[in-house]
């Protein structure tokens, strides 16, 4: 028997909602042969250990259920690499903004 893992500990909960014989017909052929998944984050109702069948409560107030795959998940996606005509997009649009800018006190330009 694995570690208990408390109520109310932010978990990830993984199940298979529909296997790939069960999917709709006009998905195209490459997703109809792959298990449509669910992988859900939130609040583990009841003490669990990893592997076990669990209900979460999603920070949405939804309740899923699942298998228990990860205590404390973290978050690993991104935005990818950075663009480097975008660095300087900021800087040089607060720079038009601030130099068209009317002067507040009597409306004209600055």
């Amino acid at each position: 028997m694995g570690e208990r893992i408390a109520a109310g500990t932010w978990v990830e909960a993984y199940r298979i909602v529909l296997p790939p014989g069960e999917r709709a017909p006009q998905v195209p052929p490459d997703t109809s042969q792959v298990p449509l998944e669910l992988r859900c984050r939130g609040l583990l109702v009841r003490d669990a250990a990893i592997g076990d069948d669990i209900e979460v409560m999603s920070l949405a107030g939804r309740r899923l259920t699942g298998t228990l795959v990860e205590v404390n998940p973290g978050y690993t996606h991104s935005f990818g690499r950075p663009v480097p005509e975008l660095a300087s997009a900021g800087r040089e649009l607060r720079a038009q903004l601030w130099s068209t800018r009317s002067d507040p006190g009597t409306g004209a330009p600055a």
